[in-house]
C-alpha cells in the first residue's frame, strides 16, 4: 500500500473516539494559549466594507431557483462583495454572559474556533482596487496583500480561496481537530455558495495544485508568518453570474500561473500571532503533509449539487437565515415532536443521487413516521453495495418520500444508542431525529489518493451548513457533533470494513435558548 494511503488509515484509526479511550488532547483547556479567533495582515491597505443588514434580499426558497436573465444579478461592485462576505464568513450576533461576550459568525464552526480563512482576487470591482486582498471579518474589511494594475480573470467574475489553520482547532481538541478543521472547510464551502445566490452568482470549484495555492496566497514567504501556526490553502473557487443566457466561463481559459506572475513578488503585510506558545501534535502535521495534492489528476473535489427539494416552503428572507443560523445547546426533550413534512423539507434540502455521503438517521419523533433506524441513500449505485455490507436482518423498507431514497432498517427506540454514540451528549437523543454521515471512503481513497480524504470532510460540512439553514427557516434547531464513538456506529449497523466511514454527526430539534445570554448585533463602532 502507498505509504501516504496508509497515514490516512493510521490517522483516521489513531483519532477514533471509544468506550475504552477519546483521541488524544490534553483533556484540560489551556487557557493562556487560546487562539485568537481572527487573523488580521498587520501594516496593510485595508478598505472598509459597508454593512448590509439594510439590504433587500430574496426569499430563502427563491436562492435555490433558476435565474432566468440577469436582471437579479448583483454587479461587481464594493457593496455586492461586501454583501457577500458578510453573509458568509461575516459575524452574525454577538453574545454576552455577565462580562463575557463573544461572536458568532454566519458559517459554522466546531467550538466557534473558526479556523477558515478566505482570500479574494478581484480584477475591475468597483470601488476595490485590483489585487489579492485577505477577508477580515473582526472589522468586516479586505486587506490588500498585492497590488497590481490588472488581473487575467473573465470580466464578471472573481476568485476566492479558502484556508485553514488547524492550530485553533488543535489547541482545544488535539489529534482530532484535523477532522473539524475539514469540515469547517466544507460549512465555509457552502456559506459562501449560499451567499453567491442570494446575489444571484454561482460559484465553481476549481482545479488547482496546493502548491500553486500556497503561493498564490503568499503562505510560502514564510518570513510573514509564525511557523507553529501553520496555515493551508484548501480550495478555489471562482464566483461568476448564474445567468443562463450567457456563456459559461470556461475554467479552462483561467490561467494560474499568468494570474500570479502579476502579483508582487513578495506580498504585503505581516500574519499576527494568535497564540503566545503552543501545544505540538506531530500527527497533525503529518496527514496535514499527507493529504497535499500536487497532482491535477487527483485533486477531483466537485461541490456536491443537491436536487430540487419539493417541500421547501416560502419563509423568511435569506439575510435572516443566514444571521439566525445557531448551534444549540440543549434540546427541548419535552417538545421535541416535529412533522413529517418538515422532516423531508430538511432532508430534501440535501437530496441528492450522486454523493459519496449517505445519512444513517435515528427518528426518536416525528409524526407519520415509526421511531428507528433510517438510510437515506444519497447515490443510487451504492444501495446494492451497502446492502451487502450492512446487517442481513434489516428491512430495507421504502419510505414514500420525494426527499430522497428514505429506507427504515429497523424499528425501535434508538434515543440511548444515539446518546451513548454521541460521547454520551443528550443533544442526541432529545431532539426529533439525529444522523451520521456515512461515506464512502476506502474506494475513492484507492482510486483518488490520500488528498480525498479531506475531501470527504469537505462535502460532509457542505451538507451540515446545509441542514443548519434548511432547520432555521423552520424555526427549528440543529448542531453538528463532532464527539462521537466511530467503531459504535459502525457495530450498530453490522459495518465491518473500510468501504464506508463515520465522518460528522448531526442532531435536529427545537433548542432551549439560555436566557441568561444577551445577543447583540455585531459591528456596532461601524454604526453612526
Amino acid at each position: 500500500m502507498n505509504n501516504n494511503l496508509q497515514m490516512v488509515y493510521t490517522y483516521h484509526n489513531e483519532t477514533k473516539h471509544s468506550q475504552q479511550r477519546y483521541a488524544r488532547s490534553l483533556g484540560y483547556m489551556d487557557w493562556a494559549t487560546q487562539p485568537d479567533p481572527y487573523r488580521i495582515y498587520l501594516d496593510t491597505d485595508t478598505t472598509k466594507l459597508p454593512l448590509s443588514f439594510d439590504n433587500n434580499t430574496l426569499e430563502y426558497s427563491q436562492i435555490f431557483q433558476k435565474p432566468k436573465d440577469k436582471s437579479i444579478c448583483a454587479p461587481l461592485c464594493i457593496e455586492a462583495i461586501s454583501q457577500f462576505f458578510q453573509f458568509s464568513l461575516g459575524l452574525a450576533a454577538i453574545k454576552e454572559y455577565e462580562t463575557q461576550s463573544w461572536a458568532l459568525r454566519c458559517n459554522a464552526s466546531s467550538g466557534n474556533l473558526q479556523p477558515s480563512e478566505a482570500y479574494i482576487l478581484s480584477n475591475e470591482i468597483q470601488g476595490i482596487k485590483n489585487g489579492l486582498h485577505h477577508y477580515s471579518p473582526k472589522a468586516h474589511e479586505l486587506e490588500l496583500l498585492s497590488n497590481t494594475k490588472e488581473l487575467p480573470i473573465p470580466k464578471n467574475s472573481f476568485l476566492v480561496c479558502l484556508s485553514s489553520i488547524v492550530w485553533r482547532e488543535a489547541w482545544k481538541y488535539g489529534e482530532r481537530s484535523w477532522r473539524y478543521t475539514q469540515l469547517d472547510c466544507g460549512h465555509a464551502l457552502k456559506a459562501l455558495e449560499v451567499s453567491a445566490s442570494i446575489l444571484g452568482w454561482k460559484i465553481e470549484v476549481l482545479n488547482a495544485k496546493d502548491s500553486q495555492l500556497e503561493k498564490f496566497l503568499g503562505l510560502n514567504q514564510k518570513h510573514r508568518y509564525i511557523k507553529e501556526e501553520r496555515e493551508l490553502a484548501d480550495i478555489l473557487i471562482l464566483v461568476s453570474f448564474d445567468d443562463e443566457n450567457d456563456k459559461n466561463i470556461d475554467t479552462k481559459d483561467i490561467n494560474l500561473n499568468e494570474i500570479q506572475s502579476k502579483l508582487q513578488d513578495e506580498y504585503e503585510g505581516k500574519a499576527n500571532q494568535l497564540s503566545l506558545s503552543w501545544h505540538k501534535w506531530d500527527i497533525l502535521e503529518k496527514i496535514e503533509d499527507t493529504t497535499l495534492s500536487d497532482n491535477l489528476e487527483i485533486k477531483v473535489f466537485t461541490n456536491t449539487k443537491y436536487e430540487e427539494n419539493p417541500y421547501r416552503q416560502r419563509s423568511f428572507t435569506a439575510k435572516d437565515v443566514v444571521l439566525k443560523r445557531r448551534s444549540a445547546q440543549v434540546m427541548d426533550k419535552d417538545d421535541c415532536t416535529i412533522s413529517k413534512n418538515e422532516f423531508e423539507t430538511i432532508i430534501g434540502s440535501v437530496k441528492s443521487y450522486e454523493s459519496s455521503v449517505h445519512l444513517l438517521m435515528f427518528v426518536h419523533s416525528v409524526e407519520d413516521l415509526e421511531s428507528g433506524l433510517y438510510l437515506l441513500v444519497r447515490n443510487k449505485e451504492h444501495k446494492e453495495q451497502l446492502q451487502g455490507l450492512l446487517k442481513e436482518e434489516f428491512l430495507w423498507e421504502a419510505v414514500d418520500t420525494n426527499a430522497g431514497e428514505l429506507y427504515k432498517l429497523e424499528a425501535g427506540d434508538f434515543k440511548f444508542l444515539a446518546k451513548a454514540i454521541s460521547c454520551d451528549q443528550d443533544i442526541a437523543s432529545h431532539g426529533a431525529f439525529s444522523l451520521g454521515m456515512l461515506c464512502e471512503f476506502m474506494n475513492p481513497l484507492e482510486k483518488h489518493g490520500p488528498s480525498k480524504y479531506k475531501q470527504l470532510y469537505w462535502e460532509c460540512g457542505a451538507i451540515g451548513q446545509q441542514l443548519y439553514l434548511e432547520t432555521t427557516t423552520l424555526q427549528l434547531s440543529a448542531t453538528g457533533i463532532g464527539c462521537f464513538l466511530d467503531d459504535i456506529v459502525h457495530d450498530t449497523i453490522g459495518l465491518k470494513t473500510n468501504h464506508f466511514q463515520t465522518l460528522y454527526h448531526f442532531t435536529i430539534g427545537r433548542g432551549l435558548v439560555d436566557s441568561r445570554l444577551t445577543t447583540k448585533e455585531p459591528y456596532e463602532n461601524r454604526k453612526k
